[in-house]
Parts: C-alpha cells; sequence; structure tokens
C-alpha cells in the first residue's frame, strides 16, 4: 500500500491498513536512528513548513529534529 492523504490531522479516520502502513514506516525510520549518518532522502527536493498555534519549544524541536532527519 502507498500513502495518499495529503497531510494526517486525525487516526479516527484511518484504516487499519493506513495504521499498518504508519508502524511499519516507523520501524524502518527506527533503523535510520542507530545509524552513523542519521538521514534519510525521502523529502530530498521538497519544503517542509511546520505551523504551531501554540508556543512549545519541545514540539517544535522535535519536528525541526524530524525534518532535519529526512534531510
Amino acid at each position: 500500500m502507498q500513502w495518499k492523504r495529503p497531510h494526517l490531522f486525525d487516526l479516527q479516520d484511518l484504516s487499519a491498513e493506513e495504521i499498518e502502513l504508519i508502524l511499519e514506516t516507523a520501524k524502518s525510520f527506527k533503523e535510520v536512528s542507530t545509524r552513523d549518518v542519521k538521514k534519510v532522502p525521502a523529502l530530498r527536493g521538497k519544503t517542509v513548513v511546520m505551523l504551531f498555534f501554540e508556543a512549545s519549544t519541545r514540539t517544535r524541536i522535535s519536528f525541526e529534529l524530524a525534518a532535519k532527519r529526512l534531510s
């Protein structure tokens, strides 16, 4: 299965197949975190934009780190 949604705001609308895809993808990213070079070219050529409505340094930093790891 391939991910077809443009964004994910809520888990309630997901099918079991989509949840399985998310979990399988998470497994592959767990493997990346054990590498010496923790980057994946999944977002190469893309622009990542993050919008936060509440000030949360911890959330902002975790999302920035995730985007950087995706190169």
